[in-house]
């Protein structure tokens, strides 16, 4: 079902994949959008159990595209540095594919929403967290993601 990464050489062993995952902070969410137009977007999230954590506005793009279908990739590039001299890039980077659900539960939407408060915003500390969470959150979406697959490549001298 998914392709093997051509550039067997490159690929990263998926405690290195876990590791990125655990420590980004920024990726790639693509999905299926409007007149299937694919719809890609940086966004924040949070690994934490094998699954990603995002947050959304309730209504939009991303919602409608996950309404229409589940499955989503997301991408993270965890270094890229361009070396002209030698007409290459030394970068880092992880695709995860799986399937998206949107958090109904109270609990499971606010246990995800700390994640990535904590994730984000740790200094502010659990009492502000909770005060932003409780207001904000009926105005939230939290969105799963269940991990089906996951490759990671790197440059051999990307710093490692």
């Amino acid at each position: 079902m998914f392709r093997p990464i051509r550039r067997k050489d490159r690929a990263m062993p998926g405690d290195d994949c876990l590791k990125v995952l655990r420590e980004a902070s920024t990726g790639v969410l693509a999905l299926s959008g409007d007149d299937g137009y694919p719809y890609a977007v940086p966004i924040n999230y949070v690994f934490s159990d094998g699954k990603l954590y995002f947050h959304s506005a309730a209504e939009g793009h991303k919602i409608d595209a996950l309404r229409r279908c589940d499955k989503a990739s997301f991408c993270i590039t965890d270094r890229d540095r361009v070396c002209p001299e030698n007409y290459t890039t030394h970068y880092r980077s992880v695709i995860a594919f799986g399937r998206i659900r949107l958090l109904e539960d109270e609990r499971e939407k606010h246990r995800a929403l700390m994640l990535l408060a904590d994730k984000y915003c740790a200094q502010m500390g659990h009492a502000s967290h909770e005060k932003i969470i409780g207001a904000e959150m009926p105005a939230v979406a939290v969105l799963e993601m269940h991990l089906e697959h996951l490759t990671g490549k790197r440059h051999p001298q990307a710093g490692e």
